[in-house]
This record gives C-alpha cells, structure tokens and sequence, in this order.
C-alpha cells in the first residue's frame, strides 16, 4: 500500500484561513476518492470533505457546517489534493486527516477508505 501525509496545520484565529495538504507517496491521487476528515475534542471522526473523479469530471462533497467556508482541490500537476479552509471558527479545531478510498452512494463513511494519513492538528483560538 502507498503512504498519504498531510501537511499545513497549525494554529489560526477565527475568521482566519488555512490551507491544509494531502500527499501520496506512491500513485496519483486522482486514481482514488480522497476525502477529509476531522476528529475533534470530545467528538467522534467526522467526515469534511471528500473528492473523487478524474480531471475532466471532478465531484466535491463537503458536511453542511463548512459549506460555503471550506474548499477541496485536487492538483494533478503535483499529484496533491488541498483543503482550503476560510472563515474558520473555534469548533474546527481538530486533527484533520486525509484518507484515499473508493466511494458510492455514501461519501463520508470511513469504512470506504482505507489509506490514512497520520493527521494534522488545527487550533483556531484567539
């Protein structure tokens, strides 16, 4: 199996942006649906985002509490899929992790993938 890592967490105040980074090490990711998910404090795993489909046909899901705020990409160019995050509040702060898998009806359930990146811790305090 290939390796996925996320890159760009850190510590932003609210109504700040921040962009977060998934990797492959091996494969493009365009061959497989990557989705976003977050576990914060005190809360189960909970599904982000998620983008699946080739270049000339992309589909985007996203939770309905970032809809509007929170953008996932996918960059063939440099083999990277982005999650651009806007107008963040203090209940975004989570781990957030990157996972590759296949996709049907349901997009945002964790069984479907099954390659996940270690995480990356997002703080949004003031």
């Amino acid at each position: 199996q290939f390796e996925l890592a996320e890159y760009g967490g850190g510590l932003v105040q609210p109504g700040g942006s921040l962009r977060l980074s998934c990797a492959a090490s091996r494969f493009t990711l365009d061959a497989y649906a990557i989705g976003w998910f977050r576990r914060a404090p005190g809360k189960e795993r909970e599904a982000v985002a998620c983008i699946s489909g080739s270049s000339m046909s992309t589909t985007t899901n996203y939770v309905d509490s970032v809809k509007g705020r929170f953008t996932v990409s996918r960059d063939d160019t440099t083999n990277t899929v982005n999650l651009q995050m806007t107008s963040l509040k203090p209940e975004d702060t989570a781990v957030y992790y990157c996972a590759a898998g296949r996709i049907g009806d349901t997009w945002a359930d964790p069984r479907l993938f099954y390659s996940w990146g270690p995480g990356t811790q997002v703080t949004v305090s003031s």
